[in-house]
């Protein structure tokens, strides 16, 4: 019988970057499932925000091979309750369902950190995943290093939880996700309607479903969002969300990490398009997990998944094409 107990040792070794001896943790879990449905999951990293909690989004910057090999990312996740970002590589090996890891440029009070996941088959047909860091702080700063092992402790055992879950739910998970989009064509700037969509601060005095918003901003580009949404029957839900927006190339992506009582997770991308023409396409991407008894409680015991994905999509849909709609007003009007 498979565990959600999540086991943890903690060492010192000769770094393999550094005279300095780094920490090595390693966190263990047994997932009821077979290892390559296992291996898949840790695979996969652009699905990790819809897997894991910690993680906010992912941007692949070169992809590995089919058969495996090397692969660079850039990783935004949350640590000690604040966004982190990073460059790794890793090296996947499908054949030993392997992937090792090592972050390029690290963020401090990180001096370096990598480390490995390991999948392996147990006698009675289980897998058994090894997820194990080693790290050292700038400076060898106790207190700095303290803060890391406490994040990598917090986020290592969050996410073989997730991964376990995930894995578990089989077939099931297919009805539990699903994605969709909104979009509409703006003849104005891409650059005024990126403005209107990366300052959320003013979003309760230009859109009438946002009835409270609190936004900061420690980092450039990475905004945290606290909200009140308005519902048609007069309600408000609030969420807690980060984003991650790249004027550059007028993207704006999300996830919220406190989430209606239906869902597991969500996530969500503001893309804008030019067009031929000179108009701008401007999207609104949603993806979603369902809690099966979220669900139920939400909704009463009889109902189904595909009524709570009809009213999700209604839900979201409906506040997305609003913001959209006056996205659209406000740059075509600044013609």
């Amino acid at each position: 019988m498979a565990t959600a107990t999540t086991t943890t040792t903690t060492t010192s070794a000769t770094a393999p970057t550094s005279a300095t001896a780094n920490r090595i943790t390693e966190h263990t879990v047994t997932v009821a499932a077979d290892p390559q449905t296992v291996y898949g999951l840790v695979a996969d990293v652009t699905a990790w925000p819809h897997v894991f909690g910690p993680t906010v989004h992912v941007e692949v910057l070169q992809e590995a091979p089919p058969g495996g090999g090397e692969q660079l990312l850039r990783i935004w996740a949350v640590a000690n309750e604040q966004v982190r970002t990073w460059t790794s590589r890793r090296t996947l090996d499908p054949v030993a369902r392997t992937v090792t890891f090592r972050q390029v440029h690290s963020a401090a009070p990180v001096a370096t950190m990598g480390g490995e996941w390991r999948i392996e088959q147990t006698d009675d047909g289980a897998t058994r995943v090894v997820l194990l860091h080693d790290y050292r702080a700038v400076d060898d700063d106790p207190h700095a290093e303290e803060l890391i092992e406490r994040a990598v402790d917090t986020n290592s055992r969050a996410e073989l939880a997730a991964l376990k879950s995930h894995a578990e739910a089989g077939g099931t998970r297919a009805e539990l996700h699903f994605s969709f989009s909104d979009s509409v064509t703006v003849a104005g700037a891409a650059g005024d309607v990126y403005g209107f969509l990366n300052r959320a601060d003013l979003w309760p005095e230009r859109l009438p479903h946002v009835a409270r918003l609190d936004l900061t901003e420690d980092e450039p580009g990475i905004q945290h969002m606290d909200m009140d949404t308005r519902s048609p029957d007069g309600s408000t839900h609030r969420t807690t969300s980060v984003r991650v927006c790249a004027q550059d190339t007028h993207t704006i992506v999300y996830k919220q990490l406190k989430v209606p009582v239906a869902m597991t997770t969500h996530t969500g991308r503001w893309t804008l398009e030019p067009l031929d023409d000179g108009t701008v396409r401007v999207t609104s991407w949603h993806t979603v997990t369902l809690d099966p008894e979220g669900v139920r409680r939400a909704l009463g015991p009889d109902a189904t998944l595909a009524e709570a994905r009809a009213l999700v999509r209604k839900a979201l849909g409906t506040n997305s094409s609003t913001t959209l709609r006056h996205a659209k007003e406000f740059a075509e009007a600044r013609r």
